[in-house]
């Protein structure tokens, strides 16, 4: 069994926000993403061409947060209002709403189990409550400035904030207590992530940074310095071998953790890339910008067995080395070109044949229901088709260990397969059966007033008659 690297390709865009993107979410089945914006909305896109987009309004000031919860039957959202939102991700646009904070809340997310959430906010709080209920359980104090972000570790047992006050803080959450404060010196940390593996944490930082932590040995593992501008936001791929970046510097980053060096720089957006997210799956990735579009990438990454941590190969990784030549593939979508660069950094540690190969993806771009498809090539770089020589091997010696994983009281491929398709038809019913309600409403309504009209008419000409 191989493993390879393709180009990641440009899928499909959204308009209809009115201003910034500030976040952007994948549902677990993949036939929605939810976004939210400065323009106070939130919007959840269905993957399908056919199918409209919905638009809930109900938040009084910029959507700072979106997410997801694990099922998919709800979508949170954190607005500058003070408030959460829960939302059904459904024509009817049905939410609750509860005075979350003091100020504006930065940041929504779900525990693992979809149980509770835990919020971030301008008043220096981290709160967790439940999610059916809304009722609050706990709050987290000791940030001394505005908390711009919170999360769940993924077996639920630790939170990880970051701060204006220039310090990332781990929390246990059974016992309420802060365990171990990170330290920032040039800037502070916008946004923080735990690792798939739990073992590390990844921070986006003002100072254009992203720095990987270690939370066992509490040592910075990875340092790169590849943004010219502020970094917004950070996803890992769900396998943990990769990291992508959003930065106000109008580009996206596709990290190497194993080999610790840049990958790819993603150009599409005009304008800062807020936020990005991979899907459940790691299969696509879904950016936001200023420039109010919703992108969607195919990841196209077929290696996709999973780290348990993060090696500290190379410390730091710097954008300041020009990339070789020949490692720009220009994409015209939309008569501008989203521009994919490959960039492969010199490493020492390998000795590698180089090979020349070409890749040919397709790029769809639609913009709400009209769509058109462009076709495009993409050239791989020469030095970069070479490590997937080294990924190859990697992939080998833990194959058997992936398949342990597996095997370990796992639910089979086949049969998750089969439950995520029911789910899907269930979704597919209920919005059809939801549909066909309001026709029938809409039907019953016309019906009325037609025999309204037949008895007006009928009352006339009996007048008529009568004089």
């Amino acid at each position: 069994m191989t493993s390879a690297l393709s180009d990641p390709t440009l899928e499909r865009h959204f308009k209809g926000h009115r201003d910034s993107v500030t976040s952007v979410d994948f549902s677990c089945n993949m036939k929605q993403i939810a976004t939210g914006s400065s323009d106070s909305c939130v919007m959840i896109w269905n993957m399908k061409p056919q199918m409209r987009a919905y638009r809930f309004d109900g938040h009084k000031d910029a959507v700072t947060s979106v997410q997801f919860s694990p099922s998919g039957h709800l979508v949170a959202s954190a607005s500058r209002d003070k408030t959460v939102r829960l939302w059904v991700p459904s024509m009817k646009a049905e939410s609750t709403v509860f005075r979350a904070h003091t100020a504006t809340v930065r940041s929504v997310n779900f525990s693992g189990d979809g149980q509770t959430l835990v919020t971030a906010s301008d008043d220096k709080t981290i709160k967790v409550w439940t999610v059916h209920r809304q009722k609050f359980l706990f709050s987290l104090n000791q940030h001394i400035n505005w908390v711009r972000c919170a999360k769940f570790s993924p077996d639920d047992r630790l939170i990880v904030s970051s701060s204006d006050d220039k310090t990332i803080k781990l929390w246990d959450k059974n016992s309420r207590e802060c365990i171990h404060s990170f330290y920032e010196h040039a800037g502070y940390a916008n946004y923080v992530d735990f690792h798939p593996s739990g073992t590390c944490i990844a921070a986006a930082s003002t100072d254009n940074s992203v720095k990987v932590w270690d939370i066992r040995s509490h040592k910075m593992l990875q340092h790169y310095q590849v943004h010219s501008g502020v970094v917004n936001g950070l996803s890992f791929h769900p396998a943990g071998n990769f990291l992508i970046t959003a930065s106000s510097d109008s580009t996206m980053k596709i990290l190497d953790l194993v080999e610790g060096k840049l990958l790819y720089t993603l150009h599409g957006h005009q304008g800062s890339v807020t936020c990005v997210a991979f899907s459940r799956t790691g299969e696509y990735f879904s950016s936001g910008g200023s420039d109010e579009q919703v992108m969607v990438w195919k990841s196209n990454f077929d290696s996709v067995e999973c780290r348990d941590d993060v090696k500290p190969r190379h410390k730091t990784v710097s954008g300041s080395q020009s990339p070789p030549a020949g490692s720009k593939a220009h994409v015209p979508i939309s008569s501008r070109p989203y521009v994919l660069s490959q960039t492969s950094e010199p490493t020492e540690h390998f000795n590698r044949q180089d090979s020349q190969t070409a890749a040919h993806p397709q790029s769809y771009s639609h913009s709400g229901s009209h769509s058109r498809a462009t076709h495009s090539h993409t050239y791989r770089n020469p030095s970069a088709d070479s490590s997937s020589n080294h990924q190859t091997q990697q992939h080998h010696s833990q194959e058997d260990h992936a398949q342990s994983h597996a095997s370990d009281g796992g639910v089979p491929p086949a049969l998750a397969n089969t439950l995520e398709h029911i789910i899907g038809q269930l979704d597919i019913l209920t919005q059809t059966v939801s549909i066909l309600e309001q026709r029938l409403t809409l039907t019953e309504d016309k019906l009325k007033e037609c025999l309204e009209n037949q008895m007006e008419i009928g009352l006339h000409l009996q007048r008529r008659e009568e004089a």
